[in-house]
Formats: C-alpha cells, structure tokens, sequence
C-alpha cells in the first residue's frame, strides 16, 4: 500500500510491557488439559480457555493496552469503536476502567445478550446500520465529527501485543509447547500470539509453529496470502461471526504472512461438532470464533506432532444459537437421527415402527404423525421421527431395523 510506512513486528520486552498493563485489567486464564483431543490426535492437546476472561474474550487486552497508551487530551475526548460483540465489550470495560467515555456502534440485528452487556460496561450503545460495514461507517464519521479516538479492532500495534499477550502467557504456562492453534478474523489474535509466543520460546531456546484456524465461508486470508497482499472476499453466512472479517488488516496481514506457519479452514458443520464436544468433555462454553482450532483438530485439518495448545477464543455465544447448534453438531456426529417413515394408515403402524428402532437400541425423543403431507396417497401416512443414536455405526442399525420390519425409511436432510 503507497505511502504506508513498513511494518516493524513488536520485541519480546513490548509484550512484557503490554502484558504488564493488561494484568492491571485481564486475568491470567487457565490451560486445561483435554482428554478427548489428546486420544483423538495421539498428542498431549490442552486448552487456553480466553472463554472465561472478563468479558468472555480476550479483546479485552487489546482494548485496553491501546487505551492505556491515550494521551489525556484523547481520553476527554472519548473513544469510538464499532463491533458487533467482543470488542464492543472488550472497549467498553477498558473505557470503564480508564475513566474514558466510549461510544459503541453496533448493528441493529447485534444480539440483545452483548447488547446488554456493553451497556452494563458504561459504554453509549448505540444501534446503526443493517449490516456491519454501515455500522462502521457510522462509527468512523462519529469520530470524525466529535474528536473521539476511533479504537480499531485488530488493525492497530498496540491492539496487536495487547492480544499478543495470550501467547505469552500460553508459554509460560507451557514451556515444552510445540503447536498453538488460533483463530484468524481480521488477524489481531494470531498475529500477536505468533509473534509474542515464537519469541518467548526462541528466549528459551525453542521452536514452536502457530497455525491459524478460519471459518471456510470468511477465509480472506487464504487467499492474501497466496497474493502476498490483503484481498478482500465475499463472505458467506457463518456461525463464526467473531471472524467473519471481508479483508485481512494490513498490519496483522504482515505479521501473519512471516510468523504463521498454515492457515487452514472449517465448515460451520464441524465447529457446531467441536462446541458440542467441548461442552460435553470439557465442560466448556465457547462461541463457534472459539472453537475453530478444536473443530480443526476433531476434523483432522490440523495433525500435530507434539503438544498442542488451542486458544478457545472466547465464550460469547447467545443462547438460542448455542441451542440450534448443539441440535446442528448432534446431527453432524450422527447422534441426533432425523427420519422420515412412509406408513399404511391402519393400525398398528405406530407400534410397529416404535418397536423396531427400540429393537436397535434408538430413543425416540419426538415424533410428527400427519395425513396431509404434500404427495401422499389416500391411505399414506408420514411419520417424521427424532432418534437419539451414539454414532454413525448406531444410525445404520436403526435403519436396518425400520427396513427388516418392513418399513420404508430415509434419512431427512440436515434442517438445521
């Protein structure tokens, strides 16, 4: 880009002193070790679990590393920031505690939990634009007009070694690490942790490689980095919206395009399976952003070699998402059967197909039952089950039971 000065990657002393001011703010968050993915991958997996920071993520850092650095001048002036959730969050709590006015523009179909939530941080909420770009256009002329200092979410140094000190604290905590997993949006996080986590090691004489992890439908920096410049794509609608970023930020771009060592992506399908699991055996809330580097490892994307430390990014996930997902990521690992059964329209019927999926072992946790499906003959019944199975080699047993009984059956397309 013409007339941009070249990017300078911070110094292992500019994330101890960035780590030093966010430990005024954010907490040190656990890293857990995971069972499940250690069997599943053959290697030692934990988890850096950001989903329990304040705020429910780690933009906290960033946000408020940045702030910190504001002259007093800039902070009477206020702050701006436009985000849909974490930084919105992340801004508002580090205005709070710096004594800064922040004004926060989100979009009007922003979820009303974070809503909520950025209004409780003291933050000005205000409701702009049908989809986020108008959203941060609002935001960027507010500052314009007022004086207030915009707060960009990833596009900015300071914001980088803010959120560069979770990579910090991942090898201190794991000294012997080889493999970190993160999440890439705009590239803030994973720029960051790569940088701060490959210096702090080459300080301990080691190597370690940082793989970043993308939503397949907002994979942007797939192919930058193949361009070796930030291109801007289309986006496809995702559960990730955490990372759903159009364009990689120039900054992180060219730290990334150095320090990171692959970039791999993931279907919306195989992070629902990885917030599933990660409830179930981990005992953890994450928001599909989160749960990219898990749902990379689960779907055999990423096959490390050696201890393996995955970022959960962040726990903000709106409960009514988090209850279609679960039901996405149980269909996806074939535990949650949805079944079509055509029937004579005589009695008997219903018994008969009960008693064949009990005969496999299959609970059937909702039934649908109607005469006036579209196509159906004068004597044709539909019956729509739910089944509750372990596995995919449980769904054929099921199948096989309702097809020995007699019965016509098919397997209903993903709904969900």
């Amino acid at each position: 880009m013409p007339n941009q000065p070249p990017v300078v990657a911070p110094t292992l002393e500019d994330f101890e002193r960035a780590h030093e001011i966010v430990a005024q703010v954010a907490i040190e968050t656990p890293i857990l070790r995971s069972n499940f993915l250690s069997d599943i991958t053959g290697v030692e997996v934990l988890l850096k679990c950001e989903n329990v920071q304040r705020t429910g993520a780690y933009k906290l850092r960033g946000a408020f590393n940045r702030m910190s650095k504001l002259s007093s001048d800039e902070r009477k002036r206020g702050v701006v920031a436009a985000s849909a959730g974490n930084h919105a969050q992340g801004v508002a709590l580090a205005a709070s505690k710096l004594g800064i006015e922040a004004t926060i523009f989100m979009p009007m179909g922003a979820s009303l939990p974070k809503f909520q939530a950025t209004k409780n941080y003291g933050a000005n909420v205000v409701l702009e634009g049908a989809v986020f770009a108008e959203t941060l256009k609002a935001a960027q002329e507010y500052a314009a007009k007022t004086g207030a200092v915009f707060i960009a979410p990833f596009d900015n140094i300071d914001i980088i070694q803010g959120q560069g000190t979770v990579g910090l604290e991942v090898v201190n905590q794991v000294q012997d690490v080889d493999t970190i997993l993160v999440a890439i949006g705009g590239g803030g996080l994973a720029a960051g942790v790569a940088v701060a986590a490959k210096l702090k090691a080459a300080s301990l004489g080691r190597k370690i490689k940082v793989i970043g992890v993308q939503s397949e439908n907002a994979a942007s920096y797939v192919p930058s980095l193949k361009a070796g410049k930030p291109t801007k794509i289309k986006t496809s609608r995702t559960i990730a919206d955490g990372i759903a970023v159009a364009e990689p930020g120039r900054i992180p771009f060219e730290l990334i395009k150095k320090h990171i060592d692959k970039v791999v992506t993931v279907s919306d399908s195989e992070i629902a399976q990885a917030i599933v699991a990660l409830l179930e055996r981990s005992k953890q809330v994450v928001e599909p952003a989160g749960a990219v580097g898990v749902a990379a490892l689960m779907s055999k994307k990423v096959k490390p070699k050696g201890k393996t430390v995955v970022v959960l990014s962040g726990g903000n996930i709106d409960p009514l998402l988090l209850q279609k997902v679960i039901g996405h990521g149980l269909e996806f690992a074939e535990r949650y059967t949805s079944v079509t059964v055509m029937l004579q329209d005589r009695p008997g019927q219903l018994v008969l197909t009960a008693d064949a999926i009990a005969s496999a072992q299959g609970n059937v946790v909702e039934v649908l039952h109607t005469r006036h499906g579209r196509g159906l003959d004068i004597g044709e019944v539909e019956l729509r089950l739910a089944v509750e199975t372990t596995g995919h080699e449980h769904r054929e047993r099921v199948m096989k039971a309702l097809k020995d009984a007699g019965l016509t059956a098919r397997l209903d397309a993903d709904l969900l």
